[in-house]
């Protein structure tokens, strides 16, 4: 974390002040709506930990405001190449690659699914505001794949209604660390914000229900290949769910430390194929797509010659 820009202890005459109210008083040349999104960033702490605006503070309430990018009203347009696998007057599903965050957040405001999309055409859905234009669903920037994308409204509102129903089917492969000698299972373990890492997720108690099923399709000497189908769609929940039963994703920056990573650029981890029920016709569309190239290669490699020929 970097060094806090300003710094605050709370006195007995703003015992009971909102935070976002004590903010507006203390740095007068940001706006409440600036103050609320450099709140919801997780920029500004209270004894250490990020929190809401609504936060009512105490007595001795110790506040670390830390350096962070304003959002800009406008994105832009960029010519990002886009790898569409299905397409109609309604929606699309592009094939994102490795390496490209979705939507802009701070510190990603240009070089995104997003600002490629804007460039494709200029009108898309504006269900989730301006930052994620059409964007129905997300996956991680290191995690390659399937996403859906909404042109109208109406269209993304029928789509986020089957997500929210579990009725859009997303499958995923992966290479995990280990071999699983079951043939097939399935995690339940709830998903909440590791209190140690804020940028990392864990199974906790009190986290959201997550449900994650997975199929074995290949052995390998100390890997295993399987397919993951989604039941509910919680952040790095695969990622998360695996590394809990000792199978960690290979390459994962976050997940899978410790081990010797095989692909320097991120996790082995791939949505395969998205399955819906089209929102304007009806009928239902399965999308699919290959591995990419260095996940195949890798594969090959394990399979024709083993693994210390992958890690040469």
């Amino acid at each position: 974390m970097d060094k806090a820009l300003h710094t605050f202890v709370i006195t007995s005459e703003h015992i009971g002040f909102r935070l976002d109210k004590f903010l507006v008083e203390h740095l007068v040349d940001y706006s409440r709506s600036h103050l609320e999104q450099w709140i919801k960033a997780d920029k500004i702490h209270v004894n250490h930990a990020p929190t809401k605006p609504s936060h009512r503070l105490k007595l001795h309430d110790h506040i670390e405001v830390y350096p962070w990018e304003a959002v800009p009203s406008v994105i832009q347009p960029e010519t990002i190449p886009l790898e569409i696998v299905y397409e109609d007057e309604h929606l699309l599903v592009v094939n994102k690659p490795q390496g490209l965050v979705v939507h802009p957040a701070p510190g990603h405001y240009t070089g995104t699914l997003v600002n490629a999309l804007l460039h494709y055409r200029a009108s898309w859905s504006g269900i989730n505001g301006v930052m994620r234009p059409g964007i129905v669903h997300r996956i991680d920037k290191d995690t390659s794949g399937l996403l859906l994308v909404a042109k109208h409204d109406e269209a993304h509102v029928r789509l986020a209604e089957q997500l929210k129903n579990h009725a859009i089917q997303r499958t995923y492969r992966a290479l995990v660390h280990g071999v699983i000698s079951e043939e097939k299972g399935t995690i339940i373990a709830p998903i909440g914000r590791d209190p140690e890492d804020r940028q990392a997720m864990d199974v906790l108690a009190e986290g959201k229900e997550a449900t994650t099923h997975f199929v074995v399709l290949e052995r390998f000497e100390k890997h295993t290949l399987i397919e993951c189908r989604l039941e509910t769609g919680r952040t790095h929940q695969i990622r998360v769910h695996m590394q809990f039963i000792q199978h960690p994703i290979e390459s994962d920056p976050v997940y899978a430390k410790g081990f010797v990573q095989l692909h320097p650029l991120g996790q082995l981890l791939h949505a395969y194929q998205l399955e819906f029920i089209h929102p304007m016709t009806q009928e239902k569309i399965v999308v699919k797509t290959a591995l990419p190239d260095y996940f195949e290669k890798i594969l090959w490699t394990l399979r024709h010659d083993g693994l210390d020929a992958v890690k040469r």
